[in-house]
């Protein structure tokens, strides 16, 4: 059985005042729940702060990013050593948004996925394809292409610590969600992707999350479905009573 994971993305939100009050609501809504990992990602400036909120709590730390090096001339940048530091376990990479407004790309993604694994961190390898490229009937291209290549050079090993989040661009902050069955067939897609990469005992074992517009009006009908393991969670993480609804989806 593979546990699913909840992650909320806070994204560009939450000043530390904020964001404690945030986890500080959320912690008791989400204490009695089990056979979920629950995950929260601030912006960096907050993680230390919110990480000391957190003790004794059932959730985990995570970033929204990192970069590929330890240290060194880089200004700007955060490495996982830092994240690490900082008390995150996990760290997500290759957001949509960071490939869109940022510069992006497959080959950094990989890069990164590498540096925090070799960190100790798990990863939130994040993948999907845009409303034109679904339009093309270019959707399994795109994300095979993504899988492949963000995969690069990682061995069964390391899979263990990678969720892979599958998140259709268009239904990202739109309010549109890919239908249940959509969704579905992405995520048996990109399993079938790791078993032609690795073996299927691996792509059987990989959690694969959507994000989407996951609200907790829609969370059960996506969860009910065989290949989707978990939610990647934007705006509705930002209140505790919504991101608590959506983890409690099994109550």
């Amino acid at each position: 059985m593979r546990t699913p994971i909840i992650a909320g993305n806070w994204k560009l939100f939450k000043k530390s005042s904020e964001a404690v009050d945030l986890v500080m609501n959320l912690a008791p809504l989400v204490k009695s729940v089990g056979g979920v990992e629950i995950i929260v990602a601030p912006v960096f400036t907050v993680l230390a702060t919110v990480k000391r909120a957190i003790a004794g709590s059932t959730i985990k730390l995570a970033a929204q990013d990192c970069f590929w090096e330890e240290e060194g001339a880089f200004t700007g940048e955060i490495s996982p050593g830092m994240l690490v530091d900082a008390g995150c376990s996990h760290v997500i990479i290759g957001h949509s948004e960071r490939r869109q407004y940022f510069g992006e790309t497959n080959e950094t993604v990989n890069r990164k996925s590498k540096a925090a694994l070799a960190a100790g961190l798990t990863v939130l390898f994040c993948i999907g394809e845009t409303l034109a490229e679904r339009e093309a009937d270019k959707t399994f291209d795109v994300l095979r292409t993504q899988v492949r290549d963000g995969l690069t050079g990682l061995t069964k090993e390391n899979l263990a610590r990678i969720a892979i989040a599958y998140e259709p661009v268009w239904a990202i902050g739109t309010g549109k969600t890919a239908t249940e069955d959509q969704a579905q067939e992405a995520h048996a897609f990109i399993r079938g992707v790791v078993a032609e990469l690795y073996d299927h005992p691996t792509a059987d074992a990989i959690r694969i999350l959507y994000g989407g517009s996951v609200k907790p009006e829609n969370i059960k009908g996506l969860m009910a479905q065989s290949d989707i393991d978990g939610a990647l969670v934007g705006g509705a993480s930002l209140k505790a009573d919504s991101f608590s609804a959506i983890v409690n989806y099994g109550a």
